[in-house]
């Protein structure tokens, strides 16, 4: 099946949703919405592209799926790229990837500069996996890049048009603020089972069944998903696994206040005092986390821990000046 976008093709909303393999109730499409059905791993098969490129494409789907082959080399913690952004990276309103590879380079305020697709890529390594990204036009990072490119095929660069389902799309604000203890509740009733009492996640015989979504094993305070509003998007359009959009908005923004309230590895900006690194980035992207601030009697991410690996910031991040 070749990509669709809503302008190419006269599908209704509902087969729309299902070729994307999205949930019936999912977010129906805004007027001008660019809707892009990314292809699938067949449809590389019978693609006319040379076999070493479908060979590389589909090693960067073998590292985007199971991340963890590279544990304690690229990934320090338990997740795989797979954890936040769904589906194979194909999931609107769950990061879908291939918006990446059309939107950049652009400007990026997390790091105030011009970034690419690679960069992109590392920073997902660096904050979302606490780890350390492939070397710049590594074979690895090369694979990566060409499976992004390969989901966004037949969509073009720049496109003038929202995308449909891109990122997590911010949800409306909640009724009521946030709440850490029915956060709490909530998570007991609803996520544990999975997640852990602990939130440490579901391994069994070395295998991650269920990611850690604080803690150790977890992303840092630099990750996305630290900030409140990202969270509860992402919760509110893909979980529980295999039930999306079945919670209510407040109760996905109180799980967001809760989730996001514990501890995880340091930010790799960390510059040796929280208050210091607050103040670098409370006005941008620490704002909408809970760095900083006192919750339970602690002040979190007042700690040198980094998790599993032993340094703080991977080499590979670099500013850009264009100068």
């Amino acid at each position: 099946m070749s990509p669709l976008s809503l302008a190419q093709t006269e599908l209704s909303e509902e087969s729309l949703k299902v070729l994307a393999g999205m949930a019936p109730d999912a977010p129906a499409p805004a007027a001008g919405d660019f809707v892009h059905i990314p292809p699938t791993m067949e449809d590389l098969e019978a693609s006319s592209l040379h076999p070493e490129t479908k060979r590389v494409i589909r090693r960067g789907y073998d590292i985007f799926t199971n991340t963890q082959q590279f544990r304690d080399e690229y990934v320090f913690n338990d997740l795989n790229c797979n954890s936040c952004h769904l589906g194979a990276g194909r999931l609107p309103f769950s990061g879908p990837i291939w918006p990446a590879a059309v939107t950049l380079p652009d400007y990026r305020p997390k790091n105030d500069h011009v970034n690419n697709l690679e960069e992109r890529i590392a920073g997902c390594f660096t904050y979302s996996m606490n780890g350390k990204p492939p070397a710049y036009g590594s074979d690895d990072m090369i694979a990566l890049s060409a499976y992004h490119q390969w989901l966004a095929k037949g969509v073009p660069m720049y496109l003038d048009a929202s995308i449909y389902g891109r990122g997590f799309p911010r949800l409306d604000e909640p009724a009521e603020k946030p709440d850490y203890q029915r956060g709490k509740a909530t998570y007991e009733a609803q996520c544990s089972i999975c997640h852990g009492n602990d939130g440490g996640g579901l391994t069994t015989r070395g295998e991650v069944v269920f990611p850690p979504v604080w803690g150790d094993h977890s992303y840092n305070w630099g990750a996305g998903i630290s900030r409140v509003f990202t969270l509860a998007s992402f919760i509110k359009h893909n979980m529980p696994l295999g039930q999306p959009n079945s919670l209510t908005d407040q109760q996905a923004w109180d799980l967001a206040q809760f989730i996001d309230s514990q501890e995880r590895p340091q930010d790799p900006r960390y510059t040796g005092d929280v208050k210091e690194t607050l103040e670098l980035y409370g006005d941008t992207f620490h704002k909408h986390t809970m760095y900083g601030q006192e919750v339970e009697g602690r002040v979190l991410g007042d700690h040198d821990n980094v998790g599993r690996k032993d340094f703080l910031k991977p080499d590979v991040l670099r500013d850009r000046t264009f100068d």
